[in-house]
């Protein structure tokens, strides 16, 4: 490998919280190469979440499940990569389909993991992944080995755009004092929803105890959200945002919160990279495959009894095998409960130091 780069690729097109794993990374590619142009490729639509970061010179998004679907298509769009002018090409990702990606670019120096098998015959520098060893993070980091990149993971944060920032701040202070709680009932996989009426209770308790709720979810978390929303009680004094913010928006105004409390999900790594409060329920996944949310603030409920179809997968499904889904509902509201007021105290204890 080289010394020098001027124009670096960076392919991770998995999904959104994948991408936001990927920022440690950048920063490291970053501070290695300083005069570098780095560019991000992630699954389209995610794009707009990165526009704002400073090591960033692009943001690209990649249509897999759209106008670029396909291996001939796949093809196509890394041959058009590779006269684009990138000397390093470094892929995140494991699919077939970014390796036919990474091999059409033809760019010389391509890092990717060893496996699967065919990544030996695709990069031309290859690092273990050490999946059962590191956390996701590290395993990222492991990428810029061969370029001489080594040591504990940067400080980075995720930049967003000021006037987003501002919406979101003028947005909070229009509310009256008091924590707010945000909380994400959605997730792309049906198993790793945690039980409605469990966060209707967490929701009522928050209202009881004179916490402000924020209710988020995507577009197509809407009815979810809405059956929430006819679970609670005084489902009047929650704020619904629920299909109503943009990706800047959504982390904007993640910003701003006390506490969020999510099943694992995407907008979790927001979350945590901005470092506000975590409460996360993991269920069909667990902590050990290295896709928490990271840091002292960020915490992981999974179920207490030692379950021995835990986990089913490394995503989830979209129904429980064994037809009980008890990794999420052994994780009571109870349990969730104790952890936000734990958390919101710790930021009154910060407020008044």
């Amino acid at each position: 490998m080289k010394d020098n780069y001027k124009k670096i690729a960076l392919w991770q097109t998995a999904f959104l919280g994948d991408a936001v794993l990927t920022l440690p990374l950048v920063k490291a590619l970053a501070l290695r190469f300083p005069d570098a142009e780095i560019h991000l490729f992630v699954r389209k639509g995610v794009e707009p979440l990165f526009a704002g970061q400073p090591e960033l010179a692009g943001v690209h998004g990649f249509d897999k499940r759209g106008a670029q679907k396909g291996m001939s298509a796949a093809r196509s769009f890394g041959a058009e990569l590779g006269r684009q002018g990138f000397d390093l090409w470094i892929s995140a990702h494991t699919s077939m389909r970014s390796a036919v990606v990474s091999m059409s670019t033809g760019i010389k120096d391509r890092i990717g993991y060893d496996t699967p098998w065919y990544n030996r015959f695709v990069y031309s520098e290859t690092v273990k992944r050490r999946f059962d060893e590191l956390e996701e993070v590290e395993r990222l980091l492991a990428l810029g080995e061969p370029l001489g990149i080594s040591g504990p993971a940067p400080e980075v944060m995720l930049e967003l755009p000021d006037d987003k920032l501002r919406e979101a701040e003028e947005f909070f202070a229009g509310l009256s004092c008091g924590p707010v709680v945000g909380v994400h009932p959605g997730s792309t996989w049906e198993t790793k929803k945690w039980p409605e009426q469990n966060f209707a209770w967490v929701i009522d308790k928050c209202i009881n105890d004179g916490l402000k709720v924020i209710l988020f979810g995507g577009p197509d978390e809407k009815e979810l959200c809405q059956s929430v929303l006819a679970q609670v009680e005084q489902a009047d004094k929650v704020i619904d945002l629920s299909g109503k913010l943009g990706l800047q928006q959504l982390a904007a105004h993640i910003r701003q919160l006390d506490v969020y409390l999510s099943n694992d999900s995407g907008p979790m790594h927001i979350a945590w990279i901005q470092k506000v409060p975590v409460v996360a329920m993991f269920g069909p996944t667990v902590r050990r495959f290295g896709f928490f949310p990271r840091g002292e603030n960020s915490t992981v409920l999974e179920s207490p009894e030692d379950l021995k179809c835990r986990p089913c997968g490394l995503h989830g499904g979209k129904s429980c095998p064994e037809k009980h889904h008890k990794c999420m509902t052994d994780i009571t509201a109870r349990m969730v409960w104790d952890e936000i007021v734990q958390k919101v105290g710790k930021g009154r204890e910060k407020g008044n130091g």
